[in-house]
């Protein structure tokens, strides 16, 4: 089956080329024109992944992002006309999963896209793999791609997930943030390594809500590894 993508831009033209180049990548696409309608669009398809303006009129991408986390993990691409690493923080700590600024390549847009696709739904683990890795009371199922603590269940985005998993895999070494970054984007993907401390913030704010403050410790000037976790 083919991913379905839900391409949300208040300007036709970047809607159309962006609805060309994935059909080329043999993507199915909708479209929404302003955040009211992507929302019921939501709803209606239940997209794979939504390509998401930030600066739409009325109700823009960002306020969009919000409402969807209250409700969902989808992966969101934002587009932005601006080059601005506030905005490009701030999407990412609301739940963004990647960034892309306008004037954009269809084809790296399309690249992109793919490498969320991919994270979001690996494929099939080897039977020699282990269905879950656990510490103290996080338990993590690389599988199901599911993270709970103390039986709770924790809504992950795709990046934060694997960013979890990095620090699981290895709790007792300390990452820096070109590991991180390694283990959670792909080689051609170019962020900044301050987006690191952006979904760490994210992920403690979730734990920590699910009674976990300690999920992540910062190793001042080398990086963060993974905490008591109720151990």
């Amino acid at each position: 089956m083919s991913h379905r993508i839900l391409v949300v831009d208040d300007d036709p033209h970047i809607r159309e080329v962006i609805c060309f180049a994935l059909a080329k990548a043999g993507m199915t696409t909708e479209i929404a024109g302003d955040g009211i309608t992507a929302l019921r669009q939501f709803e209606k398809i239940a997209p794979d992944l939504i390509v998401l303006d930030v600066g739409m009129p009325e109700m823009d991408g960002l306020e969009v992002c919000r409402e969807l986390r209250k409700k969902s993990d989808v992966p969101i691409l934002f587009l932005s006309a601006r080059d601005d690493e506030i905005d490009r923080i701030l999407g990412l700590e609301i739940g963004g999963d990647d960034y892309v600024t306008k004037p954009f390549s269809p084809r790296e847009l399309t690249s992109r896209i793919n490498v969320i696709l991919r994270r979001a739904r690996p494929l099939a683990e080897p039977e020699s793999a282990p269905v879950s890795m656990s510490h103290g009371l996080l338990k993590l199922d690389p599988i199901r791609r599911s993270t709970s603590f103390a039986s709770n269940e924790i809504d992950l985005t795709s990046i934060e997930f694997s960013i979890v998993k990095s620090l699981l895999t290895r709790p007792a070494h300390v990452l820096n943030r070109v590991q991180i970054l390694d283990a959670s984007h792909a080689a051609n993907v170019h962020v900044s390594d301050r987006t690191v401390d952006s979904h760490v913030r994210n992920i403690r704010a979730k734990f920590s809500a699910a009674g976990c403050p300690d999920i992540i410790e910062t190793v001042h000037g080398i990086g963060f590894r993974l905490g008591r976790c109720g151990a």
